[in-house]
């Protein structure tokens, strides 16, 4: 599957993500443990461009074929980046959730199959209004903490432990890491420190540390304690709302919780308002909590090497029994797999080699890399019936293909409406054919001719192998708010001519503008995109000019977040299946903070975004995100493109793998797999 890169940054809706595939094909250097005959393609290159291909000799006449795992008391990952931080406080990267998804819990979790469906975890229930749990003001939820649950490393699971986690959460604000999204629905903020000295400490701990007075520091500290209250003789943790929060529970499910005394043994925050300023917005790498944890999931770290690998190993303690399955009928009691070992291994060469030998069990595939893959495949599954069949050209295949698995992540382009004016990508900084003025994009038709001018189906069948599926507005299909029946803008090279002609007064037909186009490289898609929108521009005025630009996205982010770029490819994948989630980014957060959007635009998105998040009733959140794509139809900040659905690989004695909508595919939790001899 698709390796997944987030860059974040201060804000409400902070993680960019971009879809970078590592294709560095290497020649297999080991033989196949089982042979497979060419079976049909379901998928295509992403590029466009043909894969190298790879030698898949055929396997001798049989009458049968066991499917058999070598070592099934390990599984082994080979995954394409390493975790950045153990820290549940601060990690914000699939390869970090990867590991802390199996060695910590929060309070609720996800149903199986429906991510707006919650089940309780660390909580006993999940708080409602008619079980007392939630008031009637959807202000306050309570909850009452699981009794007999066992840390790792010994300790007992109490409400003070729970308290202490979202504290520290929210005390620690990094601004690279998930906080905010607890910070917004329990104190209205974006960092802790936003209300201070008019946000001058965002993101900046020395500059908080040497100049916020301790009345400051003693203020929010109070507020966070106010709002995460506990009571260990009731097993009782309450958490007070800033203001009502539709998407407050699915929040929840990303919650860590952590042991306090082993935290604090550790060196992290004591827990007091006298020294969390100490411990404010460390980075991934910063927090005493990155390389060593102590949880109360299915499996505990057995070993880290920074950089490398992990390897995880079933805790026997776990507190799940047969009263208390993950989902009804589900897994329970230790997990089926002994131990896992996730291996970072950057080369895709690497690891196909790995996953035809039979040296892997598991492996990130790129998207461009699908089709070499569906050489091996010998059974194809759906992920709503859960049911699979043999693929009869080849029965004999070792590996199973999970397909057309819903995704939570787009890429986009994206117009900035006041560039920077010392960007460096303005040209001359005028309309003279050789540059554009810092608000080319404040005119609209400017902006309309950019959506007309994209030839969507080329792109989709060149670049996204025909599976893409178009999008009308920020929210993604298929979810809440989303209007399959919203208008478009499609491919129409007269529309966009004549949007061009009545631009800036007429002048664009005879001065011509000299544009950059600015994605970070590599990203599917990124120059592709641009090249598209390139040459339908050419085709109606050579003097409409795109110069694409790669940006290593070392720099790109930086760039973006200056407002340097006039026009840039990037995207998103969701922290929360929620429309919020899509809604806040696109028109307030990260996005809508870049691209420069007049202040009266601004002040409607932010009523809508927030009016969408206090809404309970869901027909009341549906027509105000109706309203919000409407709006970001008719004011084209940006030219929506396509979702592509996933899939997961997976060898043919693997067992138990299930799919919802909003988890990562390649990364299930473990505890729901098992190797089948």
């Amino acid at each position: 599957m698709n390796t997944w890169f987030p860059i974040r940054r201060a804000g409400p809706g902070l993680r960019i993500v971009i879809l970078i595939a590592l294709a560095v094909l290497l020649n297999a250097c080991r033989p196949a443990a089982e042979t497979a005959i060419s079976a049909p393609s379901a998928g295509g290159d992403a590029t466009g461009a043909a894969p190298m291909p790879i030698a898949v000799p055929k396997p001798l006449p049989t009458q049968s074929v066991v499917f058999a795992d070598p070592d099934p008391a390990t599984y082994v990952k080979l995954a394409a980046r390493s975790p950045e931080t153990l820290d549940p406080a601060l990690a914000y990267d699939p390869a970090s959730a990867d590991a802390l998804q199996n060695i910590y819990e929060g309070l609720i979790t996800s149903d199986r199959s429906d991510p707006n469906t919650f089940r309780p975890a660390l909580a006993e229930v999940v708080p409602t209004i008619d079980n007392g749990g939630l008031s009637a003001d959807g202000l306050t939820y309570t909850f009452t903490v699981r009794n007999g649950v066992t840390f790792h490393e010994g300790g007992t699971l109490q409400a003070h432990d729970v308290a202490y986690s979202i504290r520290r959460q929210l005390l620690q604000s990094d601004p690279t890491g998930p906080a905010w999204l607890f910070l917004e629905p329990l104190l209205g903020l974006d960092d802790v420190t936003q209300e201070m000295a008019n946000g001058a400490y965002v993101g900046d701990p020395e500059g908080l540390r040497a100049n916020a007075t301790a009345d400051e520091l003693a203020a929010i500290c109070i507020r966070v304690m106010d709002a995460v209250a506990f009571d260990d003789y009731d097993r009782t943790v309450t958490l007070t709302l800033n203001a009502p929060w539709a998407p407050f529970l699915a929040t929840l499910t990303g919650l860590g919780v952590l042991d306090q005394e082993w935290a604090v043994a550790q060196g992290a925050w004591d827990g007091s308002c006298g020294t969390w300023a100490y411990y404010y917005a460390p980075g991934s790498e910063g927090s005493e909590l990155a390389k060593t944890t102590n949880g109360t999931g299915p499996y505990r770290l057995e070993r880290l090497t920074p950089d490398d690998s992990f390897i995880l190993s079933a805790f026997p303690d776990y507190w799940r029994t047969a009263e208390t399955p993950l989902w009804p009928n589900g897994p329970w009691g230790a997990a089926r797999i002994p131990s896992v070992m996730v291996e970072a291994v950057p080369e895709w060469g690497a690891r196909l080699a790995a996953l035809s030998a039979g040296d892997a069990d598991d492996v990130s595939v790129p998207y461009e890399n699908e089709a070499q893959l569906d050489r091996l495949v010998g059974e194809w599954c759906d992920y709503v019936t859960g049911s699979c069949r043999t693929d009869p050209d080849n029965p004999t295949g070792r590996l199973r293909k999970w397909d057309a698995l819903p995704t939570v992540a787009r890429n986009d382009i994206f117009m900035n409406q006041a560039v920077a004016a010392d960007s460096p990508y303005l040209g001359q900084g005028r309309l003279n054919g050789n540059g554009i003025p810092p608000n080319f994009f404040a005119d609209k038709d400017v902006r309309q001719a950019m959506a007309v001018c994209f030839d969507y189906d080329t792109f989709n069948a060149d670049v996204l192998g025909g599976e893409g599926v178009r999008n009308n507005g920020p929210i993604i299909t298929g979810m809440l708010g989303y209007n399959p029946d919203g208008p478009q803008y499609d491919y129409d090279p007269e529309a966009c001519a004549a949007h061009l002609a009545t631009a800036w007064g007429g002048v664009l037909p005879e001065t011509g503008f000299r544009l950059s186009y600015v994605y970070p490289a590599p990203i599917p898609g990124g120059s592709q995109a641009g090249a598209v929108l390139k040459g339908a521009l050419a085709a109606i005025n050579e003097k409409y000019v795109v110069e694409l630009v790669a940006v290593p996205p070392s720099a790109f982010f930086p760039g973006l977040f200056a407002g340097q770029y006039p026009l840039f490819y990037s995207g998103w994948t969701e922290d929360i299946h929620d429309p919020h989630n899509w809604a806040a980014p696109y028109t307030v957060g990260t996005y809508g903070a870049t691209l420069g959007l007049p202040d009266a635009l601004s002040e409607q998105f932010a009523a809508l975004v927030g009016a969408g998040a206090a809404a309970t009733d869901p027909l009341a959140r549906r027509q105000i995100y109706f309203e919000l794509q409407q709006l970001f139809y008719d004011e084209v900040p940006a030219v929506i493109l396509f979702q592509r659905p996933g899939f997961r690989y997976e060898p043919r004695y693997i067992k138990g793998f299930n799919y919802r909508v909003g988890m990562d595919a390649d990364n299930p939790p473990y505890y729901t797999l098992s190797i089948e001899q």
